[in-house]
């Protein structure tokens, strides 16, 4: 009888610890597309045209118009690949955008400047309580630490996304 309450109670304890943990399982329906409409502040995640999920976030600290060079705040626009993802970010989580692609990098080199990269979905600072003020990131699209946990499971590496203005 003893065994059984150990047992019985190690599985609750261990099953409260996962609920705390920042990697959730997903087991719905992929995700084959994600949706960025930068103006609304919305992100989508699709199931081809059906939506999952939809998100506000915040952007870079210059957040109209398309990532031209490094520094300068903004998010890019266009259609990319996630690409990878950080699960010891100094955000939270992370996943990648593929930015830049051929096209940034050649128009510029044409300014003679660099494209800038490390494009992410990310959520708050390590460390960080609350929540920081309105597009506050060097170009990335900002989320809860709550929401990137769930965005992090459902959006597999090679998920199109497509930023809109």
């Amino acid at each position: 009888m003893k065994i059984i309450k150990f047992l019985a109670v190690t599985l609750m304890v261990l099953g409260l610890a996962a609920c705390g943990s920042k990697f959730k399982t997903y087991n719905g329906p992929e995700v084959t597309h994600v949706v960025v409409k930068k103006t609304e502040r919305k992100m989508y995640l699709l199931h081809h045209d059906r939506v999952l999920e939809s998100y506000d976030f915040d952007l870079g600290f210059a957040p109209r118009g398309h990532k031209y060079e490094e520094g300068d705040g903004r998010t890019p626009e266009g259609t990319y690949l996630i690409d990878r993802r950080n699960p010891n970010s100094k955000f939270h989580l992370s996943i990648g955008i593929s930015y830049p692609n051929a096209l940034d990098r050649m128009q510029a080199r044409e300014r003679g400047k660099s494209p800038g990269g490390d494009i992410f979905i990310h959520g708050l600072p390590n460390g960080f309580k609350g929540r920081k003020g309105p597009d506050w990131t060097a170009g990335c699209i900002a989320l809860t630490n709550k929401e990137i946990e769930w965005v992090y499971a459902m959006v597999k590496d090679g998920t199109p996304i497509t930023l809109y203005p």
